[in-house]
């Protein structure tokens, strides 16, 4: 028996002192955190001290003086190494409060600079909310703004468009007359305005009349073109120019020399009987004359010989 408390005994010294300097070789079954040289003075010293014990209880009484003079070496070596851990555990404690200082002072700092974080992020959306209310209200100002401006110019123009409409005495006047000419023959514009003119009217009032009364000016070419056609006659190409004379568009005369019933080639025979009243031709005269009048020679020769020549 006290051999094998000699092999257990033999075996924790020797992890006795490889714990010392590993720890972790030793302590294998203890968590990582755990493993330290307290635990292997703990543990270790421990079975050093109990193995001998049990070793020198079941020794014979021969080797009592052998077994005590190990006890007080081990008693040494055991004190040895407990100063020696104290000065090591002596030289890492002022480690281990360092790294706890610093890893105060990195969780501290880490703390503020969050909170700072968060304070920013706080006042830059009070800024933009503000920012937001500002714009919001310079945009409610700004429409406000606008429909006043607005309300006003209209109200600046219906108020001259009343005083247009209006008129002077003098244009309210030219007005009426221009009326009574149109109620009884056709004018063009420019024609009308002529007349007024002629009237005694300024230019200016003439203008306001023509343009301040209800006409379609297309429909006083149509007029004005058969008026033409009651007392004489006219070639289309003829009735056009003198359309245009008396001052309608081109395109009025066109329209309306398109949109009267005539029969040019009657008129070509009234045109050619006008000239044979007040002058003499002979056929290629007359003819030509009608063609220069603006007919075609087919109608031209028929009229010629519509009046016998």
């Amino acid at each position: 028996m006290e051999n094998l408390f000699m092999v257990l005994f033999l075996v924790s010294m020797l992890a006795f002192i490889v714990g010392l300097i590993k720890p972790d070789l030793v302590l294998r079954w203890m968590p990582k955190g755990g493993r330290s040289r307290k635990k292997v003075l703990l543990y270790f010293g421990s079975s050093i001290v109990i193995f001998f014990i049990l070793f020198g209880v079941t020794a014979e009484p021969v080797e009592d003086d052998v077994a005590d003079i190990e006890q007080t070496a081990v008693g040494e070596e055991t004190e040895q190494v407990v100063e020696e851990n104290e000065t090591s555990q002596g030289e890492e404690a002022p480690e281990e409060d360092d790294k706890e200082v610093k890893e105060e002072a990195e969780r501290q700092a880490e703390e503020e600079a969050e909170k700072l974080a968060a304070e920013e992020e706080e006042r830059k959306a009070e800024e933009e909310k503000l920012a937001a209310e500002e714009a919001e209200r310079a945009a409610e100002e700004a429409e406000k703004l606008a429909a006043e401006e607005a309300e006003r110019k209209a109200q600046e123009e219906a108020e001259k468009l009343a005083a247009e409409e209006a008129g002077t005495v003098s244009q309210q006047q030219a007005v009426q007359m221009a009326e009574s000419y149109l109620s009884y023959t056709a004018f063009s514009k420019s024609g009308l305005i002529e007349q007024l003119e002629f009237e005694g009217f300024e230019h200016a009032d003439t203008t306001y009349a023509v343009e301040n009364i209800s006409v379609d000016w297309t429909e006083q070419a149509v007029k004005s073109a058969e008026n033409y056609l009651d007392y004489t006659a006219f070639s289309k190409s003829g009735l056009v120019e003198q359309l245009e004379f008396e001052g309608f568009s081109t395109e009025d005369a066109s329209y309306a020399v398109e949109n009267i019933t005539v029969d040019w080639r009657e008129q070509a025979v009234k045109s050619a009987e006008n000239y044979l009243d007040f002058s003499s031709f002979s056929r290629a005269g007359l003819i030509d004359q009608l063609v220069f009048e603006g007919y075609s020679v087919e109608d031209a020769t028929y009229a010629v010989d519509a009046v016998g020549l």
